[in-house]
């Protein structure tokens, strides 16, 4: 049965789901959260080593300014009140994106939260803020050649965002939407792709654990015959 050391999730249908309930879009983002919760606690029991979430963007600031606001409070009000906890469940955190626009307290919360994380090895989580893919392409280049270096699938590999990070063996995107929406478009080259009807604040530990069966029993050729 296949291994399962990364999974990566693109949360989608949050806003969605709030307008579904006859609430607001911000009501689908605070029920989100309590599904990143879940699935961290899901990741932690299958001994999921690796686990990037999909939190905002570099195309989401196209959102109206009142939900951004929201987003970034209910992140911040997240990492302060949690922080600790997740800390003593052995839970590093990770910021991955461009996070040199956000506010000073911004900044401030997420250095003290790698800070406070840094030591633990139960689960990494990258958490992808402002995020990319091209962005980060471009950036990898860009250091590579700063460097000096040849430019290699090695050396962008080393130079990524998600560097010393094995590549996800599932991606799995809610929301009945099939696209990756410039999510990690490198490091998914080889990954399993699960998408979901369901929207992300109806998906549940069953689905996150069907689709872990479905994943450990694929056959996996990377491209040969056997």
């Amino acid at each position: 049965m296949n291994p399962v050391k990364h999974v990566a999730i693109i949360m989608d249908g949050n806003g969605r789901w709030g307008i579904k309930k006859r609430k607001s879009r911000n009501h689908g983002h605070r029920r989100g959260l309590k599904i990143v919760e879940l699935i961290i606690r899901e990741s932690i029991k299958k001994r999921i080593r690796f686990l990037t979430l999909y939190a905002f963007s570099t195309e989401n600031w196209k959102r109206p300014k009142k939900e951004i606001n929201f987003l970034f409070k209910l992140l911040e009000n997240f990492l302060v009140t949690k922080i600790n906890d997740l800390s003593k469940k052995g839970i590093k955190l990770k910021f991955i994106g461009d996070t040199s626009i956000f506010s000073n307290k911004l900044k401030h919360i997420i250095f003290k939260s790698e800070k406070t994380t840094k030591n633990n090895k139960r689960l990494l989580i990258n958490l992808a803020l402002n995020y990319g893919s091209r962005n980060e392409l471009i950036f990898a280049f860009k250091n590579v050649k700063r460097k000096k270096l040849k430019i290699t699938e090695n050396n962008i590999n080393n130079n990524l965002f998600t560097n010393k990070v094995p590549e996800p063996d599932i991606l799995i995107r809610t929301g009945n939407t099939h696209r990756l929406s410039n999510f990690l478009l490198w490091q998914i080259a080889y990954s399993e792709i699960f998408f979901v009807k369901k929207l992300w604040p109806e998906f549940n530990s069953k689905d996150f654990n069907r689709i872990i069966f479905k994943f450990k029993n694929i056959k996996r050729n990377f491209g040969s015959v056997r």
